[in-house]
This record gives structure tokens, sequence and C-alpha cells, in this order.
């Protein structure tokens, strides 16, 4: 049980899925600008590459967590506070 919530407030756990949620949000957005966002970013589609990145990085994030879980707390240390 203590793990379980050990893993489920891991900060690589919460920044990863942000940035995967926001990084889909801004490729979607980045598929979706006209040519009037082109000509500002003055032909870049920065919506599209920030978002892929976004994107790689939060995966990277929640691959981390999968490939190095948090360690289990200690049950001395946890008995002595309790």
């Amino acid at each position: 049980m203590e793990r379980k919530l050990a893993r489920l407030f891991d900060v690589r756990r919460v920044i990863g899925g942000l940035f995967v949620v926001y990084g889909v949000i801004v490729t979607v957005i980045g598929f979706l600008d006209g040519p009037s966002e082109l000509e500002k970013a003055q032909g870049v589609r920065i919506n599209l590459w920030m978002g892929l990145g976004m994107l790689v990085l939060g995966l990277l994030m929640l691959l981390w967590l999968r490939l190095n879980p948090p360690a289990e707390p200690d049950r001395k240390e946890s008995d002595q506070e309790g």
C-alpha cells in the first residue's frame, strides 16, 4: 500500500502527465495553424514542434518512472513516527 502511494505521488508522474496532456493539445493546435500563424512564425510550425517536444519529454519522464520506480519507504522509520 505504501509503495502504491509513493508511486502515485512521485513528481515524475505529475510532470510527465502534464507534459503529455499539454503536448497533445499544442500538437493538435500546430496541425490546425492557419496561414496567419505561420506568417507570424516565419513559416515554422512552432506549435507543432513544441507540442512534439513536450510529448517526448513527458513520455521520457513516464518511462523513467517505469524503469526506476521509487524505493519502498523504510518500515522502521514509519513505525517510529506513528
